[in-house]
């Protein structure tokens, strides 16, 4: 039998830091669209759908392919919302409808630089190793161990004086979450409440690969970085 799987892409209306950030333009299209197309591209979901409290990003994502059920519920709606809360209630909705799914990805919005490809890798990490999930991250480009934190005496000090000598070749290489999507089992998702902190499977990605987009420098250079990578790729083709 063939596998049922979900995309689910959370797109909350009240960004405080970029207003309205999902469906704002990014190099000619809604930022949401890139992320649903990215998902329905892949072939790899029964079915992409958008989890979002706002009549206009429903709206949005139903333009550009996607399909919303149903509204986010108010209590998962604000600041405080984890997007764990969120997940789960969206598992619980469709269950609700009668429908279950051996796996969802969680695809976050505002992730322009996703591919198709980089997905189906991720699902077939999933399919052949059976992890409880599979997380995009990305290599911190300075080490972490020799970072400062500034001192009471507004001076900076080292986090971590033992690595003072250390070469940064010698340092244990330390990874972050790139922030575009994580896949799961949902029965085990449902099962621990959204808590996976376990048998998490890696794929790496390139700087190359990620951007922060949390303020209005990080959406210039997302826009910058994603306009000379389009570029490169048509020269090279």
């Amino acid at each position: 039998m063939e596998k049922k799987r979900l995309a689910v892409i959370t797109a909350r209306g009240g960004s405080k830091r970029i207003p309205g950030k999902n469906i704002r333009e990014f190099c000619g299209r809604p930022m949401i669209a890139y992320s649903i197309e990215t998902a329905l591209q892949s072939g790899l979901f029964t079915e992409v759908m958008v989890s979002t409290d706002s009549l206009e990003i429903a709206e949005t994502a139903q333009k550009y392919g996607a399909k919303v059920p149903f509204m986010r519920s108010r209590e998962n709606s604000d600041d405080y919302a984890a997007t764990s809360d969120v997940l789960l209630e969206v598992l619980e909705n469709y269950r609700r409808m009668g429908q279950e799914f051996d796996c969802f990805c969680c695809i976050y919005p505002t992730a322009p630089f996703l591919t198709a490809e980089r997905l189906k890798e991720a699902m077939q990490l999933m399919e052949e190793h059976r992890p409880l999930a599979v997380l995009p991250v990305v290599a911190f480009s300075y080490p972490p161990q020799r970072c400062f934190v500034m001192g009471k005496d507004n001076r900076l000090k080292y986090k971590y004086p033992e690595y003072i000598r250390a070469r940064s070749q010698d340092l244990e290489k330390q990874y972050h979450d790139a922030g575009q999507f994580y896949i799961y089992q949902s029965e085990e998702y449902l099962r621990k409440n959204g808590m996976i902190a376990e048998n998490i499977m890696p794929l790496i990605l390139s700087e190359l690969e990620v951007q922060d987009i949390d303020s209005e420098e990080d959406w210039k250079l997302a826009e910058l970085k994603y306009r000379l990578m389009k570029g490169k790729y048509r020269n090279n083709s």
